[in-house]
């Protein structure tokens, strides 16, 4: 009976699907154990091999989880809102809901036919208005809370406002923006209702405000940082520039410190959080005000190293810094204004990066030193950013690598604190009564008391005070796009009011364009029908807009990052149609036991998440702050690319021997236009751009090809995989020729998950030869082999052994080692000739995990009705691995003649005795007498003479 790998996986696949073998009930006697996969964005390209590398671990971790009888959820949906649709849409006209279905449905094709043992019940879309309804609620949720330092959580801003009203804000601790006004009770009550809301906007956990932004002309959209490489948009490699616009943001930075505490009792990996403690970026340090001459004006500092004050020798901003337009002199305006539009084309990303250019401007204006009130020079330079910390740093040349390497290039004198400075110490004694001396840190005062001192200095001065800042940021949430979700905001006289959640969800308009409009708004600008009618409450024709009872909408749309922000929590009642989440279901699940992703989601996706849940912890929504209790990032499997040799200014190319010495441009070649032996398919080759229709082609031999006179030679490299490089290895093709069961493995067989990994096609044949061998030890071509035979312990012994191990690797996700477990295991029973079911059922549930076709099609033989999926894990006996008897080496004068085996606990005298009595020792003795024999209990025999 042959092993036909396709219609074993296709009944079994179809089953599944019938029976909703995986399905998870929100309520269960059995403990619950939550998998999930990073939310995947459905592509045109759909999957290459290295997409499902993840989902196969997490798939072989639930499996696993079923047999030892845990009742698991694993789901699986679409992060389905997103820019490479609305592009598609703009190139040809297409709704991007159209392309977006059809690329999901080319994924769950393929998905399905890998064998992963999703939950299908419950996908979830993020562009499904009935999910983003709830994406919506929650922004609604942010938008009426504020935070609140005294109790360190989110509250209801309606306790805001009565605070507000019978107190005012000057005794209120809350998390808000920098430049709030003092008001007292009687100045709130007698704001009008417009001002109240804009004062409101300042405390609100989601708010309108001017903030730089990644601008992206040609794609008419802001952009997150990680959608941007090298100074330009990933997708079209187009220019992006510094822009302020008013945009939706996120106050993530209230967040801040419970992001960093909360890392301590999650079981992520620890570069992952390194990641994140780097972004949030926490220091302490001192808040210092410098005045600028001749203005109302100050700068405001944070620096971690108060105690260098007296080394500040000039000031530099931010070339986006409110103050730069403010204080710059006419004669340097020029310089300032030219230099400003430079850096809006760098990135923030680029800026921070870039420690050997050295650029900047004088502004002309100068700030007072706070102790000696000698004047600084203020300066501008891209390598301060206007979005972290103030925007402004005092520089200390002597102290700061970066800040010396400033001065020494634009000639600003560098002050040494350590051989003192040009002013006196008596004027920093005697100045407004401060105490503070320069002699305090030129005479060894340690570096906490001097900071301590400078601190204290500061606030006699009432010029700063003791603080801890953060880098983390708060998050724009606005993108100008189509394909996203609407925001459920209209505008009253300028101010943003919410949609009651009882009209959401507030659907995306139809567009004739996709593109912004000619008056630069967003694409919902060219909505003809995107107005809200508060009586009516719903969305009406524009042309009803009269800002009585019709309003204007939101134009911006929400970040791909706002419905995966919480998709986790969806799955876990994913159709309730009118809660978020049943509480029932909420507290059943709690939280993800395993999560499986990459890792470059570590600060957008896996940050911005962990904010979400902990507001909605604080709201009493979900029942746990953290979400993933355990994450696991698997590495990346790479692909191995072809590259063609073109000699430069000719259409010719020369095979890769004959690259030496020649000047020649490496050009990608589709990797299915070379065969194993790296020879190219020419024809194939000219046939794919029309610019090589007509090339020269010259063989390792240096021969004009022309028929199969010689053959042209690739080079090969590995890369990541990718469309662009033309390495993709499509998995319908592997599943084709050698099934999905062998994919499965060989993806697993290839290396640690973590770890990045090439990929070779030619290595698969070895593991689809192992699941041939495995069939075979189960059937033949009279059908099934297995019996009733008692298991021998030899048998035995193979079976524990690979319990073990398969046990050990799957909790440790060491699954590549488990795949070598059994071939080993396979090996071995195929030379005992086992066809004991004792042995062989119990194997199936092992192998069932990786290879789940093969195990439930030879499960279904042996008998079994139900799934494979629902028997139990094999338990394993440490008694079948410990040895009862010993295989001895019978030696004469160190000549090994035979074996003889004989039980583990005989004395050394017994052993003398069996080996003496046995016929094959008498026939090699002769009737002699030995002289000596030796015995090594448990090892060796000798016998001498």
């Amino acid at each position: 009976m042959k092993y036909n790998f396709n219609e074993i996986e296709a009944k079994w696949q179809k089953y599944w699907a019938a029976n909703q073998t995986f399905k998870a009930e929100n309520h269960s006697e059995k403990p619950k154990y939550y998998v999930l996969d990073m939310f995947p964005y459905p592509s045109g390209a759909g999957l290459h091999v290295g997409h499902p590398l993840g989902y196969i671990a997490s798939d072989i971790y639930a499996r696993y989880k079923r047999h030892q009888g845990f009742n698991v959820l694993h789901p699986q949906g679409y992060d389905s809102f997103g820019l490479p649709a609305e592009q598609y849409a703009i190139q040809t006209g297409q709704h991007p809901a159209i392309t977006t279905a059809e690329n999901i449905k080319t994924y769950r094709r393929q998905l399905d036919q890998i064998g992963f043992s999703f939950d299908w019940s419950r996908e979830v879309r993020t562009s499904d208005p009935n999910y983003y309804k709830w994406t919506q609620w929650i922004f609604i949720q942010l938008f009426n809370s504020w935070y609140n330092k005294d109790t360190d959580q989110a509250e209801d801003i309606s306790e805001l406002i009565s605070v507000f009203a019978s107190e005012g804000n000057t005794h209120i601790n809350a998390v808000c923006d920098d430049a709030v006004d003092a008001f007292s009770a009687e100045d709130w009550n007698g704001f009008s209702s417009k001002k109240q809301q804009g004062i409101l906007l300042q405390y609100r956990l989601t708010y309108l405000a001017e903030t730089e932004v990644n601008w992206c002309p040609a794609l008419g959209t802001v952009l997150a940082n990680d959608e941007m490489v090298n100074g330009v948009s990933e997708r079209g490699g187009h220019p992006v520039i510094r822009k302020k616009m008013t945009q939706w943001s996120m106050r993530i930075s209230a967040y801040a410190e419970r992001l960093l505490q909360g890392l301590n009792k999650i079981d992520w990996s620890d570069s992952l959080k390194e990641s994140q403690r780097n972004w949030i970026g926490k220091s302490v340090g001192a808040s210092a005000e410098f005045k600028i001459v001749n203005s109302d004006s100050s700068i405001s500092v944070f620096t971690t190293r108060p105690d260098t004050i007296f080394g500040v020798s000039f000031m530099t901003l931010a070339p986006e810094h409110e103050l730069v337009s403010k204080i710059t002199t006419p004669e340097q305006k020029e310089a300032v204004e030219a230099y400003v539009i430079a850096t809006a084309k760098r990135s923030e990303r680029d800026r921070m990066a870039d420690v050997k250019t050295i650029s900047g401007a004088f502004t002309g204006a100068y700030a007072e030193h706070p102790f000696s009130k000698a004047p600084i020079p203020i300066w501008i330079g891209d390598y301060v950013l206007a979005g972290y910390g103030t925007g402004a740093v005092m520089s200390v040349p002597c102290g700061d690598q970066r800040d010396y390497d400033f001065a020494k290039h634009f000639n600003i004198p560098i002050p040494n604190i350590f051989d003192g400075v040009d002013v006196s110490e008596g004027a920093f004694a005697s100045k407004d009564n401060v105490v503070l001396k320069n002699s305090d840190f030129l005479n060894g005062l340690s570096y906490k008391k001097a900071t301590v001192k400078a601190i204290g200095a500061l606030e006699k001065l009432n010029q700063g005070e003791g603080k801890t800042n953060y880098r983390l940021r708060d998050a724009v949430f606005s993108r100008q796009r189509y394909w996203g979700e609407p925001f459920p905001v209209y505008y009253v006289n300028g101010m943003p009011q919410m949609i009651d959640a009882e009209h959401l969800p507030v659907r995306l308009p139809e567009v004739e364009k996709y593109l912004p409009t000619e008056t630069g708004e967003p694409p919902l600008g060219n909505a003809t029908v995107w107005a809200w009618d508060r009586h009516k409450a719903e969305v009406v024709s524009n042309a009803l807009i009269d800002h009585e009872r019709v309003f204007p909408l939101e134009l911006n749309t929400m970040p791909g990052w706002a419905g995966s922000s919480w998709y986790f929590n969806r799955y876990m009642d994913a159709h309730n149609e009118t809660e978020f989440a049943s509480q029932d279901a909420l507290s059943y699940w709690k939280d993800v036991d395993l999560y499986i992703g990459g890792s470059e989601h570590a600060t957008g996706h896996l940050l911005y998440s962990r904010f979400w849940q902990k507001f909605l912890f604080d709201k009493g929504i979900v029942p746990v702050d953290e979400y993933a209790k355990k994450l696991i990032n698997q590495g990346m499997i790479l692909g191995t690319s072809a590259f063609v040799y073109r000699v430069e200014g000719e259409n010719k190319f020369v095979s890769k021997a004959l690259i030496a010495g020649q000047s020649v441009q490496a050009i990608h070649a589709d990797v299915a236009f070379v065969n194993a032996s790296d020879e190219l398919d020419i024809e194939a080759f000219r046939n794919w751009r029309e610019e090589y229709k007509d090339a020269i082609f010259i063989g390792e031999k240096g021969l004009v090809i022309e028929g199969d006179n010689d053959v042209y030679k690739v080079g090969r490299e590995v890369e990541k995989m990718s469309k662009s490089k033309y390495n993709v290895v499509n998995p319908d093709d592997i599943v084709s020729e050698y099934g999905a069961d062998s994919l499965r493995l060989y993806e697993m067989f290839l290396g640690p998950l973590e770890q990045y990994k090439p990929w070779n096609t030619a290595g698969i044949s070895g593991v689809h030869s192992f699941l041939k061998k495995l069939w075979k030890l189960y059937v033949d071509d009279s059908g099934l082999k297995v019996n009733d035979t008692q298991p021998t312990k030899e048998g035995l012994k193979v079976l524990h052994k690979t319990i073990k191990k398969v046990q050990e690797d799957i909790e440790g996700f060491s699954f590549n080692t488990s795949v070598s477990t059994f071939m080993i295991a396979v090996n071995d029973l195929t030379a005992q000739k086992c066809t004991s079911k004792a042995i062989l059922e119990p194997l199936l549930v092992l192998i069932s995990p990786y290879a789940p076709h093969i195990a439930e099609e030879l499960w279904s033989k042996l008998g079994h009705d139900a799934s494979i999926s629902t028997a139990a894990f094999p338990e394993f006996d440490q008694n079948h691995l410990v040895e009862s008897s010993k295989n001895y080496p019978i030696s004469f004068n160190g000549k090994m003649r035979f074996t003889l085996e004989l039980p583990m606990d005989m004395s050394k005298e017994d052993i003398e005795k069996a080996v003496l009595a046995n016929e094959k020792t008498q026939e090699q003795l002769g009737g002699r007498t030995p002289k000596k024999v030796i015995v090594v209990p448990g090892k060796i025999v000798n016998i001498v003479g």
